[in-house]
């Protein structure tokens, strides 16, 4: 591990504990690996704007893939959107509304939207999106959005992925299960590897210099691009074929243990 040059983690269920809180000390990692220089990427389905929110004392320090690649954010600077058409995000929401129990959210660059008949989810939902604007119908918006997402308050996004979303978007959009509630929809090729491909140009970091921590499937093709690629123990059971390594659960802070033995081997070194 001593030529790591950029570290990514998600963030729920990956870097947060269940009850969503960072490791302890963790500015304290940021700022010895940015001493390093080592980057620390927060790669995440949650909205820039979420992220920056949540990590604003160390946002100089950190980059941000959102969207689940749909934005790449460095040094507080946006290097990479992929914008969904209006009519393509207007398609998903009735195919949402029409073929399942899902609740569409739009994922806008500057708020998310939700539907006024879906207000009753909005507490539950600004746990993930900070900023979420209520309107009569998501068809009659026409605004700057990178995902469309389907909540499923039930807990069944992986049963209508593969019966509903995959057969019908699949061989046009990225389509992505995050967690038990999240269907997310982007444009194609647009996932947290191709987010890291990103930055390994203009980072100039090669792949075998960059490790990744994630938990399911819309961590897959991150991990995939990497050299050093870990999941948490607390991830979905067959995450473990797309993973070289595995750590411990969230809940023991599984992201900070690894590092932490990075940083005690480049003490060693010196």
């Amino acid at each position: 591990m001593r030529n790591i040059r950029l570290i990514a983690a998600d963030m729920d269920h990956t870097l947060l504990t269940e009850s969503g809180e960072l490791p302890p000390n963790f500015a304290t990692y940021i700022r010895a690996l940015d001493k390093l220089g080592i980057h620390f990427v927060i790669a995440s389905g949650r909205p820039m704007y979420s992220l920056t929110e949540f990590f604003s004392d160390l946002a100089e320090q950190l980059i941000f893939i959102s969207d689940n690649g749909g934005a790449v954010s460095y040094k507080n600077n946006l290097i990479f959107t992929s914008l969904l058409k209006p009519e393509d995000y207007k398609k998903m929401r009735n195919f949402t509304k029409e073929k399942t129990p899902g609740i569409p959210v739009l994922c806008g660059l500057k708020s998310a939207f939700i539907e006024q008949s879906d207000k009753k989810h909005l507490a539950f939902l600004k746990r993930f999106y900070a900023k979420i604007t209520v309107v009569s119908d998501i068809r009659a918006l026409n605004v700057d959005a990178n995902k469309f997402t389907a909540y499923f308050p039930s807990q069944v996004s992986e049963k209508y992925f593969v019966e509903e979303f995959n057969p019908a978007f699949g061989a046009d959009f990225s389509v992505a299960v995050g967690d038990t509630v999240w269907v997310d929809l982007m444009n194609k090729g647009v996932d947290k590897g191709q987010a890291m491909c990103i930055l390994s140009k203009k980072l100039a970091i090669e792949s075998d210099q960059m490790m990744a921590f994630g938990d399911t499937y819309n961590d897959i093709e991150m991990l995939r691009f990497v050299k050093y690629s870990y999941i948490v123990a607390n991830a979905n059971d067959d995450m473990r074929q797309y993973a070289s390594y595995v750590t411990k659960s969230n809940n023991e802070y599984g992201v900070t243990h690894v590092i932490k033995k990075l940083l005690e081997e480049k003490d060693n070194e010196q």
